[in-house]
């Protein structure tokens, strides 16, 4: 006889796993967004190119594009609350090896770190994410998600301020000189002690997570078990080979926005350079909280996902035509206390924080409609798409070393948004 499984109710179990995923949510987006300073801290440091920058990113995420499927096949046999330990104790590991990285100064074995890092964070993303989309009602299924996501973005806004004042802090006025190899060894050896730390933090979560009484998810049933046969099962359906697409360019628009505009800033020559990406995330908070305010009480997933794709836009084309030698905004509308003050073009690069924003928490319950036991399997390609993280900056990259140079590469954002409009027009209808 087969022992009934836990359920969560409405009433009882709902907070307390809500509050658990809470907390690691934040733990992805901190670790996710120390990208966007540590891209164009190395960039100075280990005295890289722009496409050669792009690689820390590229290796971060396309650790996705060959463990999403095995991660849905493994959180499919040990659960979601396995799955997340599992995760967590990746990433330690990950973390550990930017110790040698930095001692050995070997740009390699930081993509080897990252790429490790990668692979924790896309076992955690599939255990997560359908864990909160599952919670509660499909209608409201964004709103929660919003709310994670305000968890992780708000870490975001942390990360990029924590690196600065532990790793940079001593070396602000850097970005006019030439570094001797002093300097060199001086500023990365402020790696190693962050990054330790980081690592023990995340075993000991592992641990915890591991022993910790989470309730099961109602569909989490043993019929669900991924295998390949689920896997060719979830391909049939249109809506989500679209939404796999959708999620690839929009995770690639929003590492765009949040990881190179400290680059950007770096090749103006801005002291502030590390701390950009929290300005990104600060618009991205903003926008969250607009989407809990708006939906569904306003505008449904479909309007609001449609309505961010467009302001994405009308951003980027912003960003092409405007002068990075222009501080309108920082004059008359943005500009407080002693912070240094940033041309329009970084601003209407955060900005599109604010239109990304609700961009990954529609498109998910939009892609996961109708699909039953087959839905983790489906959320595991789902993260695959966050692949696109790793391919677009890196496109970016290579384009920033062409004639178009850094600030036209950006026109690579406008194809990605009018795709989203699509999808959230026509392309989640296609479900036959």
């Amino acid at each position: 006889m087969v022992k009934p499984q836990k359920t969560i109710s409405k009433a009882s179990h709902f907070w307390f796993p809500m509050s658990v995923v809470a907390g690691l949510f934040f733990i992805l987006g901190f670790t996710t967004w120390l990208n966007g300073s540590l891209m164009p801290y190395l960039k100075q440091v280990i005295q890289l190119s722009a496409f050669e920058a792009t690689l820390i990113i590229f290796s971060f995420y396309i650790a996705v594009t060959f463990s999403a499927i095995p991660s849905a096949l493994l959180i499919g046999k040990i659960g979601y609350k396995k799955g997340m330990s599992a995760g967590l104790a990746i990433m330690a590991l990950g973390a550990i090896l930017f110790v040698p990285a930095a001692r050995m100064q070997l740009f390699s074995l930081f993509l080897i770190a990252q790429l490790i890092m990668g692979m924790g964070q896309t076992l955690l993303q599939t255990a997560v994410n359908p864990y909160v989309i599952q919670l509660g009602d499909e209608k409201s299924a964004a709103v929660r998600v919003s709310i994670m996501g305000i968890l992780s973005k708000s870490a975001g806004i942390l990360a990029p301020i924590v690196f600065t004042a532990l790793i940079l802090s001593e070396f602000k006025d850097t970005t006019h000189i030439t570094l001797t190899p002093l300097d060199i060894s001086n500023m990365i050896e402020h790696l190693i002690t962050p990054y330790l730390s980081m690592a023990f933090i995340l075993l000991i979560l592992a641990c915890i997570m591991f022993i910790l009484p989470l309730p099961t998810i109602q569909k989490e049933t043993p019929k669900a078990n991924m295998d390949w046969h689920s896997i060719i099962e979830c391909l049939r359906y249109p809506h989500l080979r679209l939404g796999v697409l959708a999620i690839f360019l929009y995770v690639g628009v929003e590492v765009i926005a949040a990881d190179t505009v400290g680059t950007f800033a770096l090749s103006l020559h801005l002291p502030n350079y590390s701390v950009m990406t929290a300005y990104t995330m600060a618009f991205m908070v903003l926008g969250y909280l607009c989407g809990i305010a708006s939906i569904p009480r306003l505008l449904s997933q479909e309007q609001a996902l449609t309505l961010s794709a467009v302001l994405g836009v009308i951003l980027s084309i912003g960003i092409i035509v405007s002068s990075p030698e222009s501080y309108w905004v920082d004059t008359h509308i943005a500009h407080i206390g002693d912070f240094p003050a940033l041309p329009d073009t970084l601003y209407l690069i955060a900005l599109l924080g604010f239109a990304n924003a609700i961009v990954w928490p529609a498109v998910w319950p939009l892609a996961l409609s109708g699909l039953g036991n087959l839905t983790s399997t489906a959320s595991g390609l789902l993260v695959m798409g966050i692949a696109g993280g790793a391919i677009l900056p890196v496109l970016w990259g290579y384009l920033s070393e062409t004639s178009l140079g850094m600030q036209n590469a950006y026109v690579i954002l406008i194809p990605c948004y009018l795709y989203i409009v699509f999808y959230a027009i026509k392309g989640y209808h296609l479900k036959k």
